[in-house]
C-alpha cells in the first residue's frame, strides 16, 4: 500500500457528495466526524475521501485551509487502517468540528479513533 493521496482517491462528485450527506451513517470522535456510505465507484480504490471544515466553526480561509491540508495528511499516513479488510467500496466526509485549531497529533488520534469505530460498525453490520 502506497502512503499517497492521489486525484483518483478523492471524493469530488457534486451527486456523490449530495447522497453522502443525505443518507450516509456518521460517526463522531472529537474533534472530527466521519460521514461513511457504501457506494460504488468504479475506481480501484475502495475508499474516496473529502475533507471540509465550515466556515461557521472556523471563519478564516486560511485557518481553514491548514486544517484540510493536515487532516489530509493524517489520512494519507494512516489510511492503510481504514482499507485493509474492506471488501466493499465507500465514500468518506470528515468533518471538523471545533472551533479552535488542534495540532497534528490530535488530529491523528481522533483519525485513528474514528478508524476503529468504523471498523467495529461495519463488521458488526456484515
Amino acid at each position: 500500500m502506497s502512503y499517497t493521496l492521489g486525484k483518483d482517491e478523492k471524493l469530488k462528485s457534486k451527486a456523490a457528495i449530495e447522497q453522502l450527506f443525505a443518507e450516509g451513517i456518521r460517526i463522531k470522535s472529537f474533534p472530527l466526524q466521519l460521514v461513511y456510505l457504501e457506494k460504488e465507484h468504479y475506481s480501484q480504490f475502495p475508499v474516496k475521501v473529502g475533507f471540509t471544515v465550515p466556515k461557521r466553526a472556523v471563519k478564516l480561509a486560511v485557518h481553514r485551509n491548514r486544517i484540510k491540508r493536515l487532516m489530509r495528511e493524517v489520512y494519507r499516513k494512516n489510511k492503510h487502517c481504514f482499507v485493509k479488510n474492506l471488501n466493499k467500496q465507500y465514500i468518506f466526509m470528515f468533518i471538523y468540528m471545533s472551533n479552535e485549531e488542534l495540532s497534528l497529533n490530535d488530529l491523528e488520534q481522533s483519525i485513528l479513533k474514528l478508524c476503529d469505530k468504523f471498523l467495529v460498525k461495519i463488521t458488526k453490520n456484515e
